[in-house]
């Protein structure tokens, strides 16, 4: 079982927090000689494959590291360009890391701020009054859960589907934040939230959900 990540998102929709705690990707390495028999584009600030799937290399894949190397973007840990570097036949034999792009921290602000609207559409198309909005999301590869409190803050944390006491994890995610970050006197209400005691105990909360599933009095 798995926890992937954790966003809190404030009541006016901004991101305040976001912890990735786990992230399978489905990645393929392989050494290339030259020249490359993928076609590589630029897209978003990222290096992708726009044609040639082969061993798990998939269209849509991102370099995510040349020799060993992290990439960042369209550039090398180093500050080398990747598509100027792997032009260079003297480059080559060259080991090449390919994945399911990440996410920039713009596209997490982004996407918080989208999930706060249909949160909020949820909300209007219940026929009933006093709907508490989306709780659950499932997919087949993963299960958005959302709370929201009674002040509008969200906490939503995304699982491997099969993972159990989401729930209780939710509530004790909202504890931590009530007091590590709330009666932090330098925290912000609204505000990111950059409190190293909250980053500490939303840890291990992580770590004791993946491995019970549950919350026992007292934890």
């Amino acid at each position: 079982m798995a926890i992937f990540s954790v966003y809190v998102v404030n009541k006016a929709g901004g991101l305040i927090y976001q912890l990735d705690s786990y992230a399978p990707r489905a990645e393929a390495e392989k050494t290339f000689s030259y020249p490359l028999d993928l076609l590589l584009k630029l897209h978003d600030e990222r290096v992708l494959v726009a044609f040639g799937q082969r061993d798990g290399i998939r269209v849509g894949h991102a370099v995510l590291a040349i020799n060993g190397m992290d990439v960042n973007g369209k550039y090398t840990a180093d500050g080398k360009e990747v598509l100027e570097y792997l032009s260079n036949p003297a480059n080559y034999p060259v080991s090449i890391r390919f994945g399911r792009p990440r996410l920039t921290s713009n596209e997490k602000l982004m996407l918080a701020s989208m999930f706060h609207s249909l949160f909020a559409i949820g909300s209007q198309l219940s026929p009933e009054q006093g709907s508490s909005g989306i709780e659950m999301l499932e997919t087949d590869t993963f299960k958005l859960h959302c709370f929201q409190t009674l002040t509008g803050i969200k906490f939503v944390v995304l699982a491997d589907p099969r993972q159990a006491g989401i729930d209780s994890l939710l509530r004790k995610i909202y504890e931590i934040y009530s007091d590590f970050a709330l009666k932090n006197p330098f925290y912000s209400l609204e505000m990111p939230i950059r409190c190293e005691l909250f980053d500490q105990n939303l840890k291990l909360a992580l770590e004791v959900a993946e491995k019970a599933g549950t919350f026992g009095p007292g934890s």
